[in-house]
């Protein structure tokens, strides 16, 4: 996903105009649309392909680095804004004649086809497109295969009609999230960014355990889980937060491969922490049809374990290594910094409120970004005056004003907003402030490019398996292989994420073996939402195994080390990412799918324990160094905890209370002796 190599990686102040003109163009299109609807869904999807389309090819070179070529990028770029502009015109005509395309839908449907796989190639490299053009070529050549994979045959007009015409192929539901909530988020977080939101967060939690055992990795598992509260992108927190917590981090002695592993696999965590997550859990909301409420519930205590699974190695690492925290003096005060900048935390709230009481993530967004806009323009005007009554008096006026949007609609939210920068234009500081949020919505339609353009690229998979019917082919199989063992399935689906993920990012990831290796979990008895979180949960590790884990090799040149070594560490650390969705499976407790809390408060005190062995025993430390038997009865202890057979839990608990009994008296005794 390498934004590196072109125009967009620069600072917004540095684009060329056109640039930045085309990406606040397409963040106001965005906005407007998720306003005030004046536009049909279909409409809507086109119109964000066509300015995906546009931005991909007027700043990706087609190949190596540096601007691309102008005349011939505006040429692609406004063929694929043109693809938009027909579907926008001739709409009425295209659902009549659904199914019956004339010449120009032909060209048209290619177009749009050619021009998001050259699109997709330049933004993610050659995986994705390959699998996708795989999955194409199956769906015209797929009559001359034998066995169970041939179907009756395709002719190009019905390929090229289900990709480019409808809502099954690139226009699919990844694209209508993408184009609905995902921006809206990635714009949220973009302005939270630019307010100084990541500074919180670092200052926060650098506060809070900057002086602790091994404080600088702590602060960095801490601020990435907080930063996943706002970006929800992995590789894009890697690059943020480990710019500050890796140089740390290696200033403190820890390894460079074991400071590049923490800030990528805390990174990563961020897509599974609620309350904002990923795309991917707005994705599945979707798909499965259920209130995004629910999702985030059920990733809710499979987060903490993983977090804390995390934060116990960084600690272990760091007694055995004997490295110090920061000196308490040089570190911030937590709760200053909270006082300096809770404004921010205002919509942050208000947004978790209203995604939590069964609003629907659009609604949310579209408020959360008003209210974002409303509290920085605000805060650039009031904090000129020194009076605290007056500040106070002004943030309750426009929480009044803000109070009408529910009477008299949206229309008033972006009246205040329209005040408050006519205000900042002429308050001392205010235009820096309205140069911030130029740039917090350019900086969103960079963001929004890659998860777009994958969400575009995947729908060619999407409408081949819905066309020919694969996915129950893929479904059979696997249940055919592991025809009474779940956990067989569990693992041929585990392995197909990993090895589909070696190339592409987590988004695409989840959609191609959601929709093709969950309806087989689903069939084996495994609950809808825990058979797609098992899914997701591995389409996120994917990107921390070796040997092509794009965060870990994101983090690469900020750690100084191969990103290879920097993956091994990464696996080892994030090794409760690959017990806990297996255990969800057979306890989906876990996932908060049981009937009784007192199931749940079990599974989760026997996976935490299990974590915590496993921790010790893969770090090889604990009170002082493991010995190899030791290390052999500590993963006996942890496997037995999750395997779910029945004495397997009373094993666990035996061998744990062995395991840790004993070591403690090891500990003690050498102690003794070496006093």
């Amino acid at each position: 996903m390498s934004e590196q190599n072109n125009g967009l990686s620069a600072s917004p102040s540095d684009w060329p105009k056109a640039l930045f003109a085309v990406a606040l163009l397409f963040s106001i299109f965005q906005i407007v649309t998720a306003a005030f609807h004046p536009v049909s869904t279909q409409v809507l999807r086109a119109v964000h392909v066509g300015f995906l389309l546009l931005l991909v090819f007027i700043s990706y070179p087609a190949l190596g680095k540096g601007r691309p070529w102008q005349p011939l990028a505006w040429l692609l770029g406004l063929a694929g804004m043109a693809t938009a502009i027909y579907q926008w015109y001739f709409e009425a005509d295209l659902i009549q004649r659904s199914g019956d395309l004339t010449t120009a839908d032909m060209v048209i449907g290619l177009t749009l086809v050619v021009l998001v796989f050259e699109a997709a190639r330049r933004v993610m490299g050659i995986a994705l497109p390959i699998i996708c053009a795989l999955f194409l070529a199956y769906g015209m050549l797929g009559q001359y295969l034998p066995g169970d994979l041939v179907h009756r045959g395709y002719g190009i007009d019905q390929l090229v009609n289900q990709l480019s015409f409808g809502t099954e192929g690139l226009y699919g539901t990844p694209t209508y999230v993408s184009a609905t909530y995902i921006f809206l988020f990635i714009l949220f977080g973009a302005f939270l960014e630019q307010a100084g939101m990541i500074k919180l967060f670092t200052d926060f939690a650098m506060g809070l355990f900057g002086h602790k055992v091994g404080g600088p990795a702590k602060v960095s598992v801490v601020s990435s889980a907080l930063m996943g509260t706002i970006t929800g992108s992995g590789v894009a927190n890697v690059v943020t937060t480990g710019q500050f917590t890796i140089p740390l981090m290696k200033r403190f002695g820890y390894r460079p491969a074991f400071a590049g592993g923490v800030e990528a696999t805390s990174s990563m965590g961020s897509q599974i922490m609620p309350p904002i997550m990923g795309a991917v859990a707005f994705i599945m909301a979707e798909t499965i049809n259920v209130p995004f409420f629910e999702v985030a519930k059920a990733a809710l205590i499979p987060a903490l374990l993983y977090f804390g699974s995390v934060f116990w190695m960084v600690h272990l690492e760091a007694k055995r290594a004997n490295l110090r925290g920061l000196p308490k003096d040089e570190c911030p005060n937590p709760w200053k910094s909270v006082r300096e900048r809770w404004f921010l935390l205002i919509p942050l709230f208000i947004l978790i409120y209203l995604l939590f009481s069964g609003r629907t993530p659009l609604f949310s967004g579209t408020v959360g970004l008003a209210l974002t806009a409303m509290v920085i323009l605000g805060s650039a005007i009031i904090l000129q005056v020194s009076s605290k009554i007056m500040r106070f008096a002004f943030w309750i006026a426009l929480g009044v004003l803000c109070a009408g949007f529910f009477q008299l609609g949206i229309g008033v939210v972006f009246g205040v907003i329209a005040v408050l920068v006519a205000v900042c234009w002429f308050v001392k500081g205010g235009r820096d402030t309205l140069t911030l949020c130029l740039h917090a919505l350019v900086e969103g339609a960079r963001h929004a490019v890659p998860v777009g353009i994958a969400c575009a690229l995947v729908g060619v998979i999407i409408g081949v398996v819905s066309l020919t019917g694969v996915a129950s082919t893929f479904a059979g199989y696997i249940l055919a292989i592991g025809q009474d063992n779940l956990f067989l399935s569990l693992v041929l689906t585990m392995l197909t994420c990993l090895v589909l993920g070696m190339g592409i990012p987590t988004i695409p990831n989840y959609i191609i073996t959601s929709s093709i290796a969950a309806p087989a979990l689903l069939d084996l008895g495994v609950p809808l939402i825990v058979s797609h979180m098992f899914v997701f949960y591995f389409g996120i590790m994917a990107d921390l195994t070796p040997p092509v884990a794009l965060a870990c090799f994101a983090a690469a040149p900020i750690a100084k080390e191969r990103g290879l070594k920097i993956s091994l560490w990464a696996v080892r650390i994030a090794i409760a990412g690959f017990v806990v969705p297996y255990m969800a499976v057979y306890s989906p407790a876990l996932m908060l799918q049981g009937d009784s809390l007192l199931a749940t408060f079990y599974v989760v005190f026997k996976a935490a324990l299990a974590i915590g062995i496993w921790g010790v025993v893969f770090t090889g430390f604990l009170q002082a160094k493991l010995s190899w038997w030791e290390r052999i009865l500590g993963l006996a202890a942890g496997t037995s905890l999750i395997l779910a057979t029945p004495i397997s839990d009373e094993l666990g608990f035996a061998l744990s209370a062995l395991f840790i009994g004993q070591h403690f008296w090891r500990a003690r005794r050498a102690e003794v002796a070496a006093a």
